[in-house]
């Protein structure tokens, strides 16, 4: 099944931003009232010095001003609104910077964790020693601070790449994030619209949590919102999908999108990143996801592979009941299909179009889009065999 994208439409949607939590609410109010109250305190000092200065250049007489200026309440007010403002940009932007730390946090495996923390730990260790020998330099004082706060931070980093160097045989690095099973199931676009996967959920034969991410999902509202009446309809189709899969299990939304952060990252490639740092498996019936995925060492589940894994097993001189439906390519032939949808040519079958009637296999042949079953119909075939059995007479007599 192609992929539902428009080939020429953006394959990017825009991310909508994040509702801010209260506690970043909270740090982004203490940062504004921070800054009120600094600009305030501070402000009338640096505008008097100001004042001063430009009435040295000028020859005036400017105490009497800035001192008038340092007692306005409305001035006061206005740098307090002004450091309130300055404050709150400041600290949202602080914020940002943190969560983009935390993100990247978030994306490294558990052995990288420890190997930095061991990394620095070792780096001031190392410093221990030289910190009396920075005691006897004779230098000021600022120099000697910042001297000694980049040979730290050299030791630590040097200490942590030494340590990164040696990660095969670091006894944390033994056992990886990716390469234990989490038992989570994430479904892209293309399996949810499909709506095979609801069957199979619904039968129990999809085990453990399944995820849906939340970029995926506003990729099925992006679709039902599509001009083009079709995809607008498969949209709406994946979208009742899922609400049909969430009162037969329990689906989780959007949870561990954190390790998946990059917005301007297509959409198959966000879900195998986040299947392989949450160990996840990837349900879904798209070719292209299904190798990419497979060259990453995640693993797939293909309801495609699926279907051919349970169409039926037929065999050769084994009867079937078919209902021959139409004409074959080849001239007598007649063709039907088994339940699963497995095509069945009929030999002398096109005077049975639209009839119910016993064929036997007569042979059988694999093909990459599955099997495709040859058979005659029950009744004839022994009256051609005895047919060519008499000829064969004559032609010896």
């Amino acid at each position: 099944m192609a992929r539902t994208r428009e080939k020429n439409g953006p394959k990017r949607l825009p991310q909508p931003a994040h509702p801010w939590t209260a506690t970043q609410v909270l740090l982004i109010l203490f940062f504004a009232l921070f800054g009120a109250f600094a600009l305030s305190w501070i402000g009338p000092q640096m505008l008097n010095a100001l004042y001063a200065l430009l009435a040295e250049r000028l020859n005036m007489n400017a105490e009497s001003a800035a001192e008038g200026f340092r007692s306005s309440p409305l001035t006061v007010g206005s740098l307090s609104v002004l450091g309130a403002v300055i404050g709150s940009f400041l600290g949202n932007r602080l914020l940002s910077s943190l969560e983009r730390v935390g993100l990247r946090w978030d994306r490294l495996e558990v052995g990288d964790k420890v190997t930095l923390f061991v990394g620095i730990f070792a780096g001031l260790v190392a410093t221990v020693p030289l910190l009396q020998v920075f005691q006897y330099l004779n230098i000021d004082p600022a120099i000697k601070v910042l001297l000694f706060s980049a040979v730290t931070i050299g030791l630590c980093a040097l200490s942590a790449y030494a340590l990164q160097s040696m990660a095969d045989i670091l006894p944390w690095n033994r056992t990886r994030v990716g390469g234990r099973r989490s038992g989570i199931k994430i479904l892209d676009t293309n399996v949810i619209i499909d709506g095979r996967i609801y069957d199979v959920v619904k039968a129990g034969f999809l085990e453990g949590q399944i995820y849906i991410p939340r970029f995926v999902l506003e990729e099925l509202q992006f679709i039902a919102d599509n001009s083009d009446p079709l995809k607008r309809q498969r949209g709406r189709r994946g979208l009742e999908i899922l609400g049909n899969l969430q009162s037969e299990s329990n689906i989780e939304v959007g949870t561990y999108d954190r390790l998946a952060p990059d917005t301007n990252e297509e959409v198959d490639s966000r879900i195998v990143r986040l299947a392989h740092q949450l160990g996840a498996d990837v349900v879904t019936n798209d070719f292209n996801l299904n190798r990419v995925a497979t060259l990453q060492n995640v693993r797939v589940l293909s309801l495609n592979d699926l279907a051919l894994a349970l169409r039926t097993n037929v065999m050769p001189q084994e009867t079937l009941t078919l209902k021959i439906i139409r004409e074959g390519n080849q001239m007598g032939q007649g063709v039907g299909y088994l339940e699963d949808g497995t095509m069945v040519v009929v030999e002398n079958g096109y005077r049975h179009v639209g009839e119910t009637v016993d064929v036997v296999v007569s042979q059988l042949i694999q093909t990459e889009r599955g099997k495709m079953v040859f058979a005659e119909v029950e009744g004839e075939t022994e009256g051609r065999t005895e047919g060519r059995r008499r000829s064969t007479r004559r032609n010896h007599a």
